[in-house]
């Protein structure tokens, strides 16, 4: 019976060292996947900050590019602007360099005048200001209307005086004391006047 015992006792060992050996094997296992997820861990966490850092590289480089784009953006519109203005003036006075040229021509002629030639001085001042008209024309500049009896408009006009006139309607214009011009709906200058009542 002893033997049997014995037997008994040294399968209950047997067991009990594998179960340990088995533990202590599930221990090792856990510890070394422990370890092997820390490391995964750690090497994802480094992806992540060397994907950051790469994308944040990526967004400065974009960053300096545009900046730079605009920077020759807002050179270039500047340029622009100030060649817009030079051109406009080149063009505005090509055309009226004719005129001056007539004006020229009939200071010149001034300079030997008989009394005969007053009328034909006068005609050539009236071609001149005809000359002007269409000047503005080609410009795109028109005359604002403002003739006396007309209705004033603060718009348009600019009342530098006032009378009471009873032949003449309430805010009528009296009298018209200087042209007034518009260029495509802008008012370049007002027209000067004197209003009624």
């Amino acid at each position: 019976m002893k033997k049997k015992h014995d037997k008994e006792e040294e399968k209950q060992e047997e067991v009990l060292q594998f179960t340990e050996d088995e533990e202590t094997a599930d221990v090792d296992e856990a510890s070394s996947e422990e370890t092997s997820d820390e490391e995964t861990v750690e090497e994802e966490e480094t992806e992540e900050v060397d994907e950051t850092a790469a994308e944040l590289a990526e967004l400065k480089d974009r960053y300096m590019r545009l900046l730079a784009e605009y920077d020759n953006f807002r050179r270039r519109t500047q340029k622009e602007k100030e060649n817009i203005y030079s051109d406009a003036v080149a063009e505005v006075v090509k055309e009226w360099l004719p005129l001056v040229d007539d004006i020229e021509r009939a200071v010149a002629s001034t300079e030997n005048m008989d009394e005969n030639s007053v009328e034909k001085v006068a005609e050539g001042i009236h071609l001149i200001g005809k000359q002007v008209g269409n000047v503005l024309g080609k410009l795109g500049v028109e005359e604002i209307e403002g003739k006396e009896g007309e209705s004033f408009d603060p718009n348009l006009h600019e009342a530098v005086m006032h009378v009471e006139d009873d032949s003449l309607g309430e805010q009528a214009i009296a009298q018209v004391f200087q042209k007034g011009y518009s260029c495509k709906g802008r008012v370049i200058r007002h027209t000067v006047v004197k209003v009624a009542n």
